[in-house]
């Protein structure tokens, strides 16, 4: 690093040593990815495997966000590494802080946490101002919402199934849209279910996102005999530039999906 250290907090209270000027950054976590290349052109020099969003982006690869390639994160020598508590593992974190790299980490469990965190990174960490896709997106998600009283779950993987629970981005977002996750109050935040809990009684709705499982109209639905809906997951799971117009979008195509018909003939459940 050059010029004079500026020390900021991270999410997590961490101490970041950063330049007055940061130009070179590794984005470990997707959706951040994503947000950053909308609003700080040019300074991601390194991103995951995973880091499919802006679909142009030309950058080196440092594998995954749970296996980063630390040692060649190392060599790139970036000014700063960012990375998520849920999506990154501590020791990797770790491993690049004992290398001398500044990591920031983010932790967002909520639409709010989301649009602060994020406004941190660009003001206090990349020194580049809110970008204007997130002052819009604030004011939109700032409205409140309307309890529509559909109860719903969202799986997140199949075989075995997994689903949204407590405390989770995706849980908020539900909730911001005016529904019931019948899995809130789950000790887990993603808990592990049979298949059957998703075709009880308890369910008026299965919502099937394409990330991270790629659920399809081939792949889900099949199995389950209650109202689907097959959602835009960066629309659900990301913070980012697409949670611009998300809230309208998922309110569409949820609202479009209750008034179809439920199906009455059992299908497969593996």
């Amino acid at each position: 690093m050059t010029g004079r250290e500026l020390m900021h907090r991270d999410d997590l209270g961490h101490v970041v040593p950063l330049p007055t000027t940061v130009g070179r950054v590794v984005s470990l976590v997707p959706s951040l990815t994503e947000a950053i290349a909308a609003s700080a052109p040019g300074v991601l020099v390194a991103a995951t495997d995973w880091c499919v969003h802006p679909p142009d982006l030309d950058v080196a690869r440092v594998r995954g966000t749970k296996n980063p390639d630390w040692r060649a994160i190392v060599e790139l020598a970036p000014d700063l590494v960012v990375a998520n508590k849920e999506e990154n593992r501590e020791i990797d974190v770790r491993r690049l802080r004992d290398a001398g790299v500044p990591v920031w980490v983010t932790r967002i469990e909520t639409v709010p946490e989301a649009f602060a965190s994020m406004s941190r990174l660009f003001v206090e960490a990349l020194g580049v101002g809110e970008p204007t896709w997130l002052v819009e997106a604030r004011s939109e998600w700032d409205a409140p919402a309307v309890p529509l009283g559909i109860r719903v779950a969202v799986p997140v993987w199949r075989d075995p199934w997994f689903v949204v629970g407590r405390s989770t981005f995706a849980g908020d977002v539900l909730h911001r849209l005016g529904l019931i996750n019948v899995f809130a109050d789950s000790p887990e935040r993603y808990p592990k279910v049979d298949v059957s809990a998703l075709t009880s009684g308890e369910v008026d709705l299965v919502l099937l996102p394409d990330e991270p499982y790629v659920f399809t109209p081939t792949d889900g639905p099949e199995a389950l005999h209650v109202r689907t809906a097959l959602v835009d997951g960066r629309a659900l799971t990301w913070y980012g530039p697409s949670l611009q117009g998300g809230r309208t979008r998922l309110l569409a195509t949820v609202l479009a999906a209750f008034k179809t018909p439920t199906p009455t003939t059992p299908r497969d459940g593996s």
